[in-house]
């Protein structure tokens, strides 16, 4: 079965080049940051973030093991807090994957407030023609909230600034994941 993910890295290769400076919002267990180091290369940096001390250890020996560049700086804090660690104008490429950490606690999940004031300080981050690449999960152990909510602000983004193209899985059932790519015009 074709995975959200894969869609997802289609988009992501096409935009993430040696040399991007890319930040991995929602680390989990490294699936994308092994991508974005690979893909930006020995010249490039990836910043990735999550709040459980289990991620970041098994992201680090991940890419370890997967022998990617040594460009990548795996942070314990919020993604909320991004800002704190790039500048205005520097980012290629965002990648979220809301939700819990897979085979971790499925209480320890994104939030909305913290995900939607991740996702207004992603887009000054991002260079023009620069990319945001969101999986919104939702269901029975994450609930619709945090869904509703990013859909709605999705909505509202200024069409003039920002490219929101909305994908689903039409006919998979119990509520399928929503891939998400925003292109700053």
């Amino acid at each position: 079965m074709y995975q959200i993910t894969e869609w997802c890295h289609h988009f992501i290769r096409e935009q993430v080049r040696p040399g991007s400076f890319c930040i991995d919002a929602t680390m989990g267990n490294g699936g994308d940051t092994e991508l974005l180091c690979r893909l930006a290369g020995p010249e490039g940096r990836v910043l990735a973030f999550d709040i459980q001390k289990s991620a970041l250890s098994r992201t680090e020996k991940r890419l370890r093991d997967a022998g990617v560049p040594d460009n990548f700086r795996l942070i314990l804090d919020s993604h909320s807090h991004m800002t704190q660690y790039a500048d205005a104008g520097t980012i290629d490429c965002i990648v979220f994957n809301l939700g819990y950490l897979p085979g971790g606690d499925h209480r320890l999940a994104t939030k909305p407030a913290s995900t939607l004031r991740a996702l207004e300080q992603s887009l000054p981050l991002l260079k023009k023609g620069g990319m945001v690449s969101l999986c919104i999960y939702s269901g029975g152990d994450t609930g619709f909230e945090e869904r509703d909510a990013v859909l709605a602000w999705l909505k509202e983004l200024d069409p003039r600034k920002y490219l929101v193209v909305l994908s689903s899985y039409y006919n998979r059932p119990n509520n399928p994941p929503i891939p998400v790519i925003i292109q700053k015009l």
